[in-house]
Parts: C-alpha cells; structure tokens; sequence
C-alpha cells in the first residue's frame, strides 16, 4: 500500500513538471495549478488565430488560378487551373477569347472538383491584317483568361 508520503511526493513531483511547463514562479500548488490553467487558456487562443490564419491563406490559395501561357508557332498554349470548379468559369474564358480575337482551335476542360484547361489557341486572320501581330502577346492573353476568371459572375 501507498503511504500519504509517497503519494505527497509524487504530486509534489508532478506539479514541478506542471510548473515547468506552464514556464510558472509560483511556488504554492494553487498557484502553480493556476498558472497552468492561463496558460492552457493562452496555447488554446494561438491554436484558434493560427487556425483562422490557416484558413484563410487556404481560401486565397484556392482561389488563386494558375494561369499559364506558351508561345506556339503560329499561336498560343493556354494552362488554367483552380482549386475549385466555378459555373460559367469555361464560357467566360471562352468569351474572353474571342474579345481578343483568339481563335480556340483545341481545347480540353475538366470541371470535376477542380477546374483545369488545355486550349490551343491563335490569332484570327482579320487581327494579324487589322491591328498587326504585336498586339496579342501572351501576357495578354494570359491578362484577358484572370481577367474573365475574376469577372466570372459566379465568382
């Protein structure tokens, strides 16, 4: 059996690791014990401002679209992904295209979950004769597809 001594000595033992961690001064057990429970309090507001802050950088990280732009021969390679799958997203791209006067001779889109699109694209004829072919580069292009995913109405 376990005398009160030993048991004595075993809490006195366990509140001095307590109050080690909870990085406490006191020296009575009711205030060692009380350090630690502000402490407990003070870790559990971290864990939740670290958890909103982890959230949100995850809400900005889907949101952003990775948008990228190839020069072709006699056109361009177009790369969209997002995170997420937004209605209308594709058609809005696709208008966006055409306000450039981007031809889409090839495309693939997948809108399962995420939203990812493999277009190959060129310059119509009437803009090569009306405006000359320094007008679309792919900077533009790649401006005119995050411009018509952030104008997206379901965006």
């Amino acid at each position: 059996m376990v005398s009160r001594e030993q048991k004595r000595g075993v809490l006195h033992e366990k509140l001095q690791i307590l109050r080690s961690v909870a990085h406490s001064h006191a020296e009575d057990d009711m205030s060692i014990i009380s350090d630690a429970s502000s402490y407990i309090k003070e870790l559990k507001q971290k864990i939740t401002k670290l958890n909103q802050e982890i959230a949100s950088g995850q809400h900005a990280k889907v949101c952003q679209p990775l948008v990228r732009v190839e020069v072709l021969e006699n056109g361009f390679l177009i790369n969209v992904f997002m995170d997420k799958c937004i209605p209308g997203l594709l058609a809005s791209i696709l208008e966006a295209f055409d306000e450039i006067g981007l031809s889409v001779l090839e495309a693939r889109a997948t809108c399962t979950g995420s939203f990812r699109l493999q277009a190959v694209g060129e310059v119509g004829i009437l803009k090569h004769h009306e405006e000359g072919d320094d007008l679309i580069d792919a900077h533009a292009v790649e401006q005119a597809v995050v411009q018509a995913i952030k104008n997206c109405p379901s965006n």
